[in-house]
C-alpha cells in the first residue's frame, strides 16, 4: 500500500488524504494563478499563497489519489471568469485556497500551503516564466522553465494512462467572489 500524508486548511476543518508521490511539484509563475492568488488573497481571513517572487507552488497529484476527508461542506469554486478553463477550490471555513483544477483534468495541482512546513514536498521546477515581466530575478535553485515542457506533460499523460484514462469528478458546495 502507498504512504498516504493528511494535509488540511488554516484551520483545520477541511483535510484531505493524498496517496503516494505527486505526479510532479512546480511552482506556477502564469498570470493567471498569480491573478488567482492575489484576487484570493482578499477574501477574509486569507493569506496570499504566492512566494516572496510571485510564484504558486502546488503538487500536482491523480484525482483517484486524493480524497476528502472532512470539511467538503465548505469546499467552493472560484473562476477568474465565466469563461475560465481552469477553477481554485477555496476552503470557506477559513478561506484557504485548496487545488486549482483544469477542465477537463485528470490531476489536481494541490497547493503546498496545505502541507506542514517539515512534510511539505520540494518544488522540481519553475513553469511559466516567460509570463513575467522580468524572470532575471527569480532563485536558481530549480529549473525557472519559459513555458510547460515535453517531459511535464509526459508525466501527466503517464498519470492518465495509469488511471485508465479516467477523469473522476470533484464535486463542491457552490461559488466564492473574490
Amino acid at each position: 500500500m502507498s504512504r498516504t500524508t493528511n494535509i488540511r486548511c488554516a484551520c483545520g476543518r477541511t483535510s484531505l488524504e493524498v496517496q503516494g508521490a505527486p505526479i510532479v511539484v512546480s511552482e506556477c509563475l502564469c498570470d493567471s494563478c498569480r491573478t488567482a492568488a492575489d484576487r484570493l488573497a482578499t477574501l477574509p481571513g486569507a493569506k496570499n499563497v504566492l512566494t516572496s517572487y510571485g510564484a504558486t507552488p502546488c503538487a500536482e497529484y491523480r484525482k483517484d489519489r486524493v480524497r476528502i476527508l472532512s470539511g467538503a461542506e465548505y469546499l467552493r469554486e472560484f473562476r477568474l471568469n465565466a469563461d475560465a478553463g481552469s477553477r481554485r477550490v477555496v476552503a470557506t471555513c477559513c478561506n484557504t485556497p485548496v487545488f486549482l483544477e483544469m477542465k477537463g483534468a485528470h490531476w489536481l495541482s494541490l497547493y503546498l500551503h496545505l502541507w506542514p512546513d517539515g512534510a511539505r514536498p520540494k518544488a522540481e521546477m519553475r513553469t511559466m516564466a516567460g509570463d513575467l515581466p522580468d524572470a532575471s530575478r527569480l532563485p536558481n535553485d530549480i529549473p525557472n522553465l519559459k513555458s510547460h515542457t515535453v517531459s511535464f506533460y509526459a508525466k501527466l499523460l503517464g498519470a492518465w494512462i495509469a488511471m485508465g484514462f479516467r477523469n473522476p469528478k470533484i464535486e463542491v458546495a457552490g461559488k466564492v467572489d473574490a
